[in-house]
């Protein structure tokens, strides 16, 4: 056997699974294995120039601890289950091996690596979490424990109300398709554990398995995805900001059923609302400090909690003002009166005295003077028609604008909700 293997693969050092000429320093044998792992070489995959060697996965999801926005990323706990046969470590009967994790190092293992990931580690307490299973048809189980915190891309236009699809890729580091491709050992079923995850902020709405290929600078490689969808619980910020945040647009509103005279009241709810909202606002946004760049649902919304607060300040500031100059210049007209018809009087007799000298000596009369010229015509027209616009806009009765807010302003609050909700919930 060793001839032939010496004779199909023309070297001296690379027999796959009995003695060769190998230097002392590539070749192991596995204690108790003797027979048949001596002048094993850990440093060629199974089938080495042949066929590729079929690496099965399967997953145990034991947490997700933390999902992060701000580093957009999550952490997970898994164990990854690798299956595949190495004909050089067939032996005969139907019993299986364990053995002990630091006997890895004295085999062949694939050098899959978990794609995207940013900080990643083995657990070793009290020894390395590592397994190896040896079966009687040269199946080698290799399960591990690890701890990775992999690149999520989320898009958190629609915060809180978002749905996220994160995703968790193993590919091999270094051999292509040519050498290894990689298979989900039971389809969706190779991942178990995420139907019973309990998070904080979210819940597992779907999961599902992909096997692609994707082509790099040094060749086609096999990839295995899992992609799972994480619906944020809304609850939460339900009673943490949406809440207050319109408890304080409708004590806002109380603003008009006190009268306009109560000037010290109706301003202290007014910049007490607008102050309240203010570090609201703030404060939602402390927490995602590093997201200040996206404009999220959240944010409309506290927009537009703020924009109701701000206008009912300043609709008592219009409604005030209207009332002092409604106010103001009535006395003025009615000292006024009593000159204008002293004056009108007057006027109106040396009218009568000109018209008269001039009906005596109408053959000296200069028509010219009597008419209007060009330019006062066009200035009193423009006096006028600005008289007509100011009168459409000023309010009449100040205490109608009141009126009119207790109305409006509930109405249309409820209408941008209707609005806001409906779009940010189904489209």
């Amino acid at each position: 056997n060793t001839h032939k293997l010496h004779s199909r693969f023309n070297c001296q050092w690379c027999t796959l699974g009995h003695k060769s000429n190998t230097p002392s320093g590539d070749t192991v044998s596995l204690p108790g294995f003797e027979n048949l792992t001596e002048g094993y070489n850990k440093y060629l995959r199974p089938y080495f120039g042949g066929k590729p060697v079929q690496i099965a996965l399967s997953l145990d999801i034991a947490s997700i601890s933390s999902i992060s926005e701000s580093d957009m990323d999550y952490t997970t706990t898994i164990f990854l289950w690798q299956r595949w046969v190495d004909p050089r470590l067939v032996f005969h009967g139907n019993k299986s091996f364990t053995l002990d994790a630091r006997l890895v190092e004295l085999l062949w293992v694939p050098d899959t690596y978990i794609m995207e990931s940013k900080r990643s580690f083995l657990h070793d307490v009290t020894v390395g979490n590592r397994l190896i299973r040896l079966f009687s048809n040269g199946t080698v189980l290799y399960a591990l424990r690890i701890t990775s915190t992999v690149a999520c891309n989320m898009d958190l236009s629609k915060y809180p109300m978002d749905t996220q699809m994160c995703k968790l890729q193993l590919a091999s580091w270094g051999y292509d398709g040519n050498d290894i491709v990689f298979t989900w050992f039971r389809g969706n079923d190779s991942v178990r554990g995420l139907e019973k995850l309990r998070l904080s902020q979210y819940t597992v709405e779907r999961y599902y398995t992909l096997v692609t290929r994707s082509q790099q600078e040094t060749g086609n490689y096999s990839r295995l995805i899992l992609h799972f969808e994480l619906r944020r619980n809304i609850l939460y910020f339900i009673l943490e900001t949406y809440v207050p945040s319109t408890l304080l647009v409708i004590l806002s509103w109380v603003s008009f059923w006190i009268t306009l005279d109560s000037v010290p009241a109706r301003t202290c709810i007014g910049v007490t609302t607008v102050l309240s909202m203010t570090t609201l606002m703030i404060g939602s946004r402390t927490s995602l400090s590093k997201m200040n760049c996206f404009i999220k649902a959240i944010d409309v919304y506290l927009g537009i909690c703020f924009s109701f607060i701000f206008g009912a300040l300043v609709e008592y500031a219009i409604a005030h003002y209207s009332l002092s100059q409604k106010d103001g210049p009535t006395k003025e007209i009615e000292e006024v009166n009593i000159t204008n018809m002293f004056n009108g009087s007057v006027t109106s007799y040396k009218q009568q005295i000109s018209f008269a000298s001039i009906e005596i000596s109408s053959d000296n009369v200069n028509y010219d003077d009597l008419t209007m010229k060009t330019h006062d015509k066009i200035r009193f027209v423009l006096r006028n028609k600005m008289r007509k616009i100011i009168s459409y806009f000023t309010i009449q009765n100040p205490s109608n604008v009141d009126h009119y807010s207790k109305l409006l302003f509930p109405l249309f609050f409820m209408l941008v909700n209707v609005v806001y909700w409906v779009y940010y919930l189904y489209f």
